[in-house]
């Protein structure tokens, strides 16, 4: 039983898939590196190599509003739960807390709050890890946005999906180092 099984053992859980509870599950694109005027403005791009267990505050790459608006990279919101699909960083998950825009190797998840908090589904999918990367196909163990997008979760009423953010966000403050 994981930890997250005892925080919800007792509650009444419905189970749904990621894309039930999103509004919108979508990934980005690359901006073609050939052309310099794509790159060095003031939009946060990310890429896979910077998601990993956490919140996301600032990218190592920008790139420009021509560089945006030539390639299929598209802005998000603050707090979308974004999975890394590609390669040696695969199942891992981050929260932007900043609107950027992502490489296509990230699954971006803007989820309905009225259904279920975003910080209980990156704590869920964190407890997935394992399961989600022995998802992945091909010699990089790739996913893809559909494999997320049909991910089960179990869903309990927010106020106990609240509780539970609190209670695994105080543990994770608590063992940070």
């Amino acid at each position: 039983m994981s930890y997250l099984d005892k925080l919800l053992d007792g509650a009444e859980v419905e189970w749904k898939t990621l894309g039930e509870v999103a509004i919108k599950i979508s990934s980005g694109g690359t901006p073609n590196t050939s052309v310099a005027s794509y790159y060095g403005g003031d939009i946060p791009w990310l890429r896979t190599q910077e998601v990993g267990y956490g919140d996301i505050w600032d990218t190592g790459i920008k790139i420009t509003e021509d560089g945006l608006k030539n390639s299929s990279a598209k802005m998000i919101p603050e707090n979308c739960v974004i999975v890394a699909m590609y390669g040696a960083t695969v199942g891992k998950v981050g929260i932007n807390k900043i609107p950027l825009s992502t490489n296509q190797a990230c699954a971006n998840i803007q989820l309905n709050e009225e259904v279920a908090h975003y910080r209980y589904v990156y704590h869920f999918l964190l407890s997935q890890y394992e399961y989600i990367k022995s998802l992945g196909a091909g010699s990089q163990t790739n996913i893809n946005a559909q494999i997320v997008k049909t991910l089960s979760i179990p869903i309990p009423p927010l106020s106990v999906q609240k509780e539970i953010v609190r209670i695994l966000d105080k543990f994770t403050e608590l063992t940070a180092e």
